[in-house]
C-alpha cells in the first residue's frame, strides 16, 4: 500500500495540488485501502459503491465529505490506476449563511488580546479578509507598508492575490517586525519556519472564549466581506478580494448583509 500512496503523492505534486489537498487526498485513499483489502488491480465501481453507502449509513456523514471522498477516490482510481470507475454524482452540497460577528464583538476581542502577535492577528483577519493559511504562510517581502497592500503568493488554487492594509494595522505590523530576528522571512515565525493554521486558531478559540463570542479565524473573514457589503461595496469588488473564482460564493453574503436590505424602498413609500 506505501508504494502505491507515494504513486499517488507524487501525481498530486505533479499536478499542483496544495499540501492540504494532498494531505487530505492521501488520507482519504489509506482508509478506503484498508477498509476495501483486495489487490488493487481488482477494485471495482461497486467495491467504491458499497464502501461509500456504509459510510453514509453508519457514520452520517455530510455532503461536504462525501463529495471530497469521491473527489479523491475518482483522482486516484483514474490517474493512477488508470481505471475511469468512479462516475458517481457528488452530493448536493447544502449553502449554510456564514456567521459574521458585529463590529461591537470584534472590539470585544481585541480587548480581550493582550499581547501584540494575538492583537495583530485578529486585526489582519478581520481587515484583509484573509484565509488562516494565507495568514501563516504571509512573508515580510509579502507586504508594502507603504503602498498598504500585500500579496497572498500561492493562495488557494495556486493563485496569486493582492490584498488591502488598513491604514490603522500599519504602525501595529511594523512594532511587531520590530521585534523579529534581522534575517527573519516569515510575518509570524514559528517552529517550522511559521505558525501553523492550528497555532492561530487556538489563539481565536482562547479569545472567543474569554469574550463570550463564537469565532474562528474563518468568522473574521466572513465579518470583513459581510461589513464591506454593508457599506455598499460592490460585490465584485468583495470577490477579488476575498479570492473566489466563481461569484456565486461570494452571493452568499448577500443574504447575511441586513444594512443592504434595509436600503432597499417599499414601493407602498412612492
Amino acid at each position: 500500500m506505501i508504494h502505491i500512496l507515494k504513486r499517488l503523492e507524487t501525481e498530486l505534486k505533479l499536478r499542483g495540488f496544495s499540501k492540504e489537498t494532498i494531505k487530505t487526498y492521501l488520507m482519504h485513499n489509506k482508509l478506503f485501502l484498508n477498509q476495501i483489502k483486495k489487490p488493487i488491480e481488482q477494485i471495482k465501481e461497486q467495491d467504491i459503491k458499497d464502501y461509500l453507502a456504509e459510510l453514509i449509513s453508519n457514520k452520517e456523514l455530510k455532503p461536504r465529505t462525501i463529495s471530497l471522498k469521491i473527489s479523491a477516490l475518482k483522482f486516484f482510481c483514474k490517474e493512477v490506476l488508470k481505471k475511469d470507475i468512479v462516475n458517481l454524482k457528488t452530493p448536493k452540497i447544502p449553502k449554510s449563511i456564514p456567521k459574521v460577528l458585529s463590529k461591537e464583538d470584534i472590539l470585544k476581542l481585541l480587548s480581550n488580546a493582550k499581547n501584540l502577535k494575538s492583537k495583530l492577528i485578529i486585526q489582519l483577519l478581520y481587515s484583509s479578509g484573509l484565509r488562516v493559511s494565507e495568514v501563516v504562510a504571509l512573508k515580510l517581502e509579502d507586504l508594502d507598508l507603504e503602498k498598504k497592500e500585500g500579496w497572498v503568493r500561492k493562495g488557494k488554487g495556486s493563485k496569486d492575490r493582492f490584498f488591502i492594509l488598513s491604514n490603522k494595522i500599519i504602525p501595529l505590523i511594523k512594532k511587531h517586525i520590530s521585534t523579529l530576528a534581522k534575517d527573519e522571512t516569515y510575518l509570524f515565525p514559528g517552529k517550522n519556519n511559521h505558525l501553523t493554521t492550528r497555532d492561530i486558531q487556538k489563539i481565536i478559540q482562547n479569545l472567543a472564549k474569554k469574550s463570550k463570542l463564537k469565532a474562528t479565524p474563518h468568522t473574521l473573514r466572513h465579518s470583513f466581506a459581510t461589513h464591506l457589503l454593508d457599506k455598499g461595496t460592490d460585490i465584485r469588488l468583495i470577490q477579488e478580494l476575498l479570492g473566489h473564482s466563481d461569484l456565486s460564493t461570494t452571493q452568499i453574503y448577500t443574504h447575511v448583509s441586513k444594512e443592504q436590505l434595509k436600503r432597499v424602498k417599499s414601493p407602498l413609500d412612492d
